[in-house]
């Protein structure tokens, strides 16, 4: 008898995060659906158990330490472990704010507030450590948990050097490059484990994070997330992917 495996989407009552959530339960996981209100949180899970999944929100806001900590206790309580931790919570504030007309972003970095940077850091990259760091005991409890980072091509320093048309969203890129040697740190110290740890970058998609400016879909953007959180053993660890293979750091 297989026993049934656990996933646990952050910032899921919505977007690239919301698909992500209902792609793993389609694959039969029980998911803790992630959100900070719950309002929309119970909302979410409940459109989908509407769709005959196995979803239950938690209440959890990856820039608190007692939230992550009450989370981790809660979900402990009901399952000795966790197969899977997808770290998708992610805020760019003054992002959509700083688009011009023509949808490109109009903030140069030396207009870049950095109270807004400070939170952006807050949730992108310590929002994932305080998580992992958390939930690791039940991560290490399965015989193969799977850990997705969602990054961005704007966290690649080589896409930023060698493309003048890349974005210069210094906040938000930078956290994101931050967020992937957290990767790879990570992957360094649970491989032993057995544990994957790779980053995804889901491409520029439509969400709140953009008022619904990037040209691709949600279904589209959790297709990797969802490869790497499923990854067979023998897969690769300590990565940076989109759909399409390997990414330059």
């Amino acid at each position: 008898m297989t026993t049934r495996k656990n996933a646990l989407v952050t910032g899921a009552n919505k977007g690239i995060g919301f698909e992500t959530a209902r792609r793993l339960a389609a694959l039969d996981y029980k998911v803790w659906l992630g959100a900070r209100d719950a309002e929309r949180g119970e909302a979410a899970a409940q459109a989908l158990r509407g769709e005959g999944l196995d979803v239950e929100w938690l209440a959890l806001d990856v820039a608190s330490d007692g939230s992550v900590a009450a989370a981790a206790k809660a979900v402990a309580a009901q399952t000795p472990s966790l197969d899977v931790l997808v770290n998708n919570a992610g805020i760019a504030p003054g992002y959509v704010e700083a688009l011009g007309p023509d949808g490109r972003y109009e903030r140069p970095p030396s207009r870049e507030d950095v109270a807004d940077m400070k939170a952006t850091y807050d949730v992108n990259v310590f929002g994932p450590v305080r998580v992992t760091q958390a939930f690791l005991p039940l991560l290490a409890a399965s015989p193969a948990s799977r850990i997705v980072m969602v990054s961005s091509y704007l966290g690649s320093l080589a896409r930023a050097s060698g493309n003048s048309q890349s974005p210069n969203v210094m906040g938000y890129g930078s956290s994101k490059t931050a967020l992937n040697a957290v990767t790879l740190a990570f992957a360094r110290e649970l491989a032993p484990r057995g544990i994957m740890v790779n980053a995804a970058a889901p491409g520029y998609t439509a969400t709140d994070l953009n008022a619904h400016r990037g040209g691709r879909t949600v279904q589209q953007a959790a297709e990797i997330i969802v490869r790497l959180a499923t990854l067979e053993p023998g897969g690769p660890t300590g990565g940076y992917f989109d759909e399409n293979g390997p990414l330059p750091w």
